[in-house]
Order: structure tokens, then C-alpha cells, then sequence
């Protein structure tokens, strides 16, 4: 028994000594766990697996019903009041390729945010990341726009804004930061069919998100955090609600293109 205590005390040793179990600057214990990010990034590839089975294609899977059903067009949103769009596009990809870039950056970035963050306010950031990516397409982008908005990139962009915000709150060496965001910026602009409102709305929200968790009083921490992520996401759902009130009801359904099936609403 001695013996054993003692290990698990030496063990405790390490784990505080490699920072592991303290507060982070988000309030947050230190924590090797990264079940969060690994959850969504299963939910992710199933989504991907689920649209290639229905499509009988890897890369023409915008052709299966769950893509139909579930990727953002403005018009189904908002005048046919299919409003789970707003975040099932969050989880459905064009093809192989733009599945994998997307898990690889949400690997590469949610595992050190959600040690940092913790799971509760990691999955806020996300989520809330990819509501205010999903607003965004909404408010400024082509209503009737086809194929529709799709991928996890909007709430991708949410973590490169909460990696911004906590680089300056810490002063941290922002050289890598700059050559992620100048990357960044040349893929969102410089490549047809990138939904360049997704991505803007997806940074710019993950950086409010995060100045709400980062700049919160010490006293009453969790509180004030909670407080600051519930305005953003009730303004957030305000001006979603405000750009449907601008849609008369439509009547929408399935057309058949030259290139691919789309839902139509008129």
C-alpha cells in the first residue's frame, strides 16, 4: 500500500508538473482529453460515409438526400422554414478531398483548443462558430445560390479566430498565426466556389466567442462566460429571424440541371 502511494503521488508529480490539472487562462483544467474534437470529427466522416452510400459515389455524393436535405440553400431556409440547415451544413462535404482538409484542420486545431478551452466552451466555440458562419451566407450571400453551402470550414475559421484573439491577449509570437490567416485568405479568395461569407462569419464569430471567454472577470468567471456566449448567439439567431422576416413562404422542390439535382424554391 506504501508503495503504491507513493507512485500515485510521483505520478500526480508529473501530471502537475507537465501543467496538466491547473486553470488555463480560459478558466479550464489543463487536460490531455480531446473527446470533443474527436467526436465531431466521427460524426463528420459518418455523415461523409452515409452520402457516399445514398449517392453511390465518392465524389458525386452532392447527389444523395442527405446532401439535398441538408446543405444551406437561403431561399429553403428562409422561405420554407427548413431551418435545421443552419447547422446540419456544417457536417456534409463535396467529395473526398474536401472532407479530408477540413478533419485534418479540425485535428491539427481542436486538440490543443479543447485542452485549453475545456469541452463545455470548446464545443460553444464550435457550434457558435458555425451558426454565425451559417448567418452570414444568409445575410450577405446569394439566396438562390446552387449547390448549396456546405462543410465545416465556417466553424474551422471560428477556431483560426479564437487562435487570433488568444495570440494577442497573450502576446504570443504571431508568425505563425499570420502565415495560417495569409493561407487562409488565398484559399477563400482565390479559389471558385469557396463561400467566402461562410468563412468571414465563421472568423469573425470564433473571435468574439473566444474575447468572451478570455476577457470574463476572474469573479464569476463561468457565469460571465456563459453570459457572453448566450448575447452572441441570441444576436446571432436575432438576425437570422430578421433576414427570414424579408421571404414570403415558397413552394420548394427538386429540379433536375444538366449538373445535378438541386432544390428549387419559388
Amino acid at each position: 500500500m506504501h508503495a503504491g502511494g507513493q507512485e500515485q503521488r510521483r505520478q500526480h508529480r508529473g501530471y502537475q508538473e507537465a501543467g496538466f490539472g491547473q486553470r488555463t487562462v480560459f478558466g479550464a483544467r489543463l487536460s490531455r482529453s480531446v473527446l470533443v474534437t474527436q467526436a465531431i470529427l466521427a460524426v463528420n466522416v459518418l455523415v461523409f460515409l452515409l452520402t457516399v452510400a445514398q449517392a453511390g459515389s465518392l465524389n458525386d455524393n452532392d447527389l444523395s438526400s442527405a446532401f439535398q436535405h441538408g446543405a444551406l440553400y437561403g431561399d429553403a431556409t428562409l422561405g420554407h422554414g427548413e431551418w435545421w440547415r443552419i447547422l446540419t451544413n456544417g457536417f456534409l462535404h463535396y467529395g473526398p478531398i474536401h472532407i479530408a482538409v477540413n478533419m485534418f484542420s479540425l485535428w491539427m486545431m481542436g486538440r490543443s483548443l479543447e485542452q485549453v478551452c475545456g469541452r463545455g466552451r470548446f464545443l460553444a466555440l464550435y457550434f457558435v462558430s458555425m451558426l454565425g458562419a451559417s448567418a452570414s451566407v444568409l445575410l450577405f450571400g446569394n439566396p438562390g445560390g446552387y449547390p448549396g453551402t456546405v462543410g465545416a470550414s465556417g466553424a474551422l475559421f471560428g477556431l483560426m479566430g479564437a487562435y487570433a484573439v488568444t495570440v494577442l491577449k497573450l502576446r504570443l509570437n504571431p508568425t505563425g498565426l499570420i502565415i495560417t490567416l495569409a493561407l487562409n485568405a488565398f484559399i477563400t479568395f482565390g479559389i471558385p466556389g469557396i463561400s467566402i461569407f461562410g468563412h468571414i462569419g465563421g472568423l469573425v464569430t470564433g473571435a468574439l466567442v473566444t474575447v468572451a471567454l478570455l476577457y470574463a472577470p476572474e469573479v464569476g468567471q463561468v457565469r460571465w462566460q456563459a453570459i457572453g456566449i448566450t448575447i452572441i448567439t441570441v444576436a446571432i439567431i436575432g438576425l437570422i429571424v430578421y433576414r427570414g422576416s424579408q421571404f414570403s413562404p415558397e413552394t420548394c422542390q427538386f429540379v433536375q440541371f444538366p449538373f445535378g439535382r438541386y432544390y428549387v424554391c419559388a
